[in-house]
């Protein structure tokens, strides 16, 4: 990892680093004043959340670099993990 990483997890205590990351799905929905995109990763079992202010290309396959925060979203009273991404890195391969 590089030394702007390893800061910024010693800075923000809940934030998690994960290299070489393959995506399985990627979806992207408008959602007032941004689009939201929604990714899933092979081996995990809840969705990684981010927005944009524009459509990106499409992920799904692509292995990537993410930071993300845990949390936890309330839809229709039920409470579901998700993962809050804030800085993402396409591996070019």
């Amino acid at each position: 990892m590089n030394t702007l990483v390893e800061t910024r997890l010693q800075q923000h205590d809940p934030l998690v680093h994960c290299e070489l990351m393959q995506v399985a799905s990627h979806v992207q929905r408008f959602n007032g004043e941004c689009i939201i995109n929604t990714l899933m990763m092979d081996g995990y079992d809840f969705p990684f959340k981010y927005g944009r202010k524009n459509k990106c290309r499409n992920l799904k396959g692509k292995q990537v670099d993410l930071s993300y925060y845990p949390s936890i979203e309330v839809i229709a009273d039920f409470e579901m993990n998700i993962m809050k991404v804030v800085q993402i890195k396409v591996i070019s391969m």
